[in-house]
């Protein structure tokens, strides 16, 4: 089964897109919740003069949801920073070889960086490390961040495969 998604992606397997849309919510969520927590610290600070405790623990976590989330978004969507300068002189067979050995590498890259970072949570899990202030644990972030590492990776790996990554 095949969807259209927002963006244009004619083809999308069905399951993909249902990953996109998670992985989008959880973006827009993070997003929300940002802002939520700017503006009620920025009004406790203005009127009650006293801000929101642990409110920059509290960004932190949700950036970090914004933007592990973002990474595969911008990726299934070619949508992340290239160099094409380029690729209006190159025949359009070379892009796209050159897009799937691209993709490839990016697979392998995404793939050592969710290694690196799972290895990072374990650490923390073991050490029993939290935030400072709310006492927050902090290795099931790293988790979280290792896992959408994975699926960025996968991502990678379905645009190689496919061939339908940035031409």
């Amino acid at each position: 089964m095949a969807v259209d998604g927002a963006n244009g992606d004619a083809g999308l397997p069905g399951w993909l897109a249902g990953v996109r849309g998670v992985l989008g919510t959880i973006a827009a969520l993070a997003l929300f919740a940002m802002m939520m927590l700017t503006f009620v610290d920025v009004v406790g600070r203005k009127f009650f003069s006293h801000s929101l405790i642990g409110s920059v623990e509290l960004t932190e976590m949700t950036m970090l949801a914004m933007i592990f989330a973002g990474i595969p978004l911008a990726s299934l969507a070619s949508e992340h920073v290239v160099f094409d300068l380029l690729d209006t002189f190159l025949p359009d067979r070379v892009r796209y070889w050159q897009a799937r050995l691209a993709n490839s590498i990016c697979t392998l890259l995404m793939g050592a960086a969710a290694w690196f970072v799972f290895n990072r949570a374990i650490r923390t899990a073991s050490m029993g490390d939290t935030t400072a202030q709310l006492l927050v644990p902090v290795a099931p972030f790293h988790f979280f961040a290792a896992a959408l590492l994975v699926v960025c990776a996968f991502m990678h790996l379905y645009l190689a495969v496919t061939g339908k990554g940035r031409r």
